[in-house]
């Protein structure tokens, strides 16, 4: 692996003019956008409705934190065979019944009468959204040219801070005048409206017409790669492993921040649910922006160089750390707020850094199961992992006391950025 360039920067016929993204690539941007925060406020609408259903249906913490866990655990456990089924299959006719799959379950959880049809309502939700995230990131970096990759990646995957804001926003407040139910409702609602435009726009040829000149080769030839050569193409050094792991490590902290902070400010803060809803609803929406922001600065300063995306990484989580040890440090006011806002700015900062270093080291023709691993390991060690442990820590220490460990658990991805960025210096003076 070249570790100033992995692949990134265009040869030399077109290095001097850079390729322009297509028309068409930024309409399927914006349908991919919006497909994604139908994702997330599906997924996470279900959040601001937990104090709710604590005291309708006598739900513990570990419940609750069941319910909320079971959709990104099994996202991580089918996302890769869901990829591998999209890769062969064709990504954008994937991509629509996964669609209709996670807007008809969702659509369950507004029915659903006990905790038992809830978790099998969310289980389905789960399943449709299993591979949505890698192969419409794996179609995006292939219609967009290398040097936008970590802006492309970062506004994409941002998306899912957006949904979340747009899904406990718009259920606290639908839930307080309508009830709860309805507040599902609307999530499945729009899910049905994204399909139908979806699918009068979106093609596998005209997906392939819109690749442009520097993004590399078509990918063709998925098929014939045996497990083993996959695999092998999943995790072609130590540093891109560094990389999945650092992601979903700080992704945990992300996953439990996004789950419980409706519940914190509600049970802390003596807010009402609604205004539990809209607060939390505000700082995931600071998380957003520092995710795309975050993407847009590493492509600034990279200058295609995975070192310094790498550095980029370090920096980000670094400032994650210190700034959620502060604000967890202070009183409950205005003071903590604005600190804790600043902390979750760099949140999902990672998503930036990490998907561009794993996209340069990977083939086009597997970056839907490349990509797949990152949301493998993204969904099961980080936003399955945080809220279900976190509400079972809540059980025994109270949720407050919980969430003051988080700031401690930011140096576990500090120090895999670190260990990533020494294993790509070594693996580049080998090449």
């Amino acid at each position: 692996m070249n570790l100033d360039t992995t692949g990134d920067m265009p040869p030399k016929s077109v290095a001097t003019t850079r390729a322009q993204a297509s028309a068409y690539a930024w309409v399927v941007f914006a349908l991919m956008f919006c497909l994604m925060l139908s994702d997330y406020m599906s997924r996470q609408a279900l959040n601001a409705l937990f104090p709710i259903l604590k005291v309708q249906w006598q739900m513990s913490d570990t419940h609750l934190g069941s319910i909320s866990s079971v959709v990104p655990f099994t996202v991580g456990v089918l996302t890769l065979p869901f990829s591998i089924i999209a890769d062969r299959w064709g990504r954008a006719k994937s991509i629509g019944l996964m669609v209709a799959l996670w807007s008809v379950a969702t659509l369950g959880c507004a029915i659903a009468s006990n905790y038992h049809e809830m978790f099998v309502a969310r289980l389905f939700v789960g399943i449709g959204e299993a591979a949505y995230g890698s192969v419409g990131i794996a179609i995006l970096l292939n219609i967009f040219p290398k040097h936008m990759r970590s802006s492309i990646a970062g506004g994409f995957t941002s998306a899912a801070a957006f949904g979340s804001v747009l899904g406990v926003s718009l259920s606290g407040l639908v839930a307080t005048h309508f009830g709860w139910r309805w507040s599902m409702g609307v999530m499945a609602i729009f899910g049905f409206v994204l399909f139908i435009i979806y699918c009068c726009v979106v093609t596998d040829k005209k997906l392939e017409r819109a690749h442009p000149v520097d993004a590399g080769p078509v990918a063709h030839g998925y098929a014939k790669l045996t497990p083993r050569a996959l695999l092998a193409g999943i995790f072609p050094s130590r540093s891109v492993f560094c990389a999945y792991l650092g992601s979903a490590l700080q992704v945990f902290i992300q996953g439990t921040l996004f789950v419980w902070l409706p519940s914190y400010l509600n049970r802390y803060w003596g807010m009402s649910v609604s205004k539990a809803a809209l607060t939390a609803a505000g700082l995931v929406l600071v998380s957003g922006v520092g995710q795309f922001l975050c993407g847009v600065i590493t492509d600034r300063f990279s200058g295609g160089s995975s070192l310094k995306r790498w550095n980029m990484a370090i920096v980000y989580c670094f400032a994650l750390g210190i700034l959620l040890a502060i604000a967890f440090r202070l009183p409950q006011g205005t003071l903590q707020l604005a600190v804790l806002a600043s902390a979750v700015f760099f949140l999902a900062s990672s998503f930036g850094t990490c998907s561009p270093i794993i996209a340069g080291a990977t083939s086009p023709a597997i970056h839907g199961s490349a990509f797949a691993t990152l949301t493998l390991f993204n969904n099961i060690l980080g936003l399955a992992a945080g809220p279900f442990l976190t509400g079972a820590a809540a059980d025994v220490m109270g949720l407050q006391a919980a969430l003051h460990w988080l700031p401690v658990l930011a140096i576990l991805p500090f120090t895999v950025f670190l260990i990533g960025r020494r294993y790509g210096i070594a693996e580049a003076s080998r090449d």
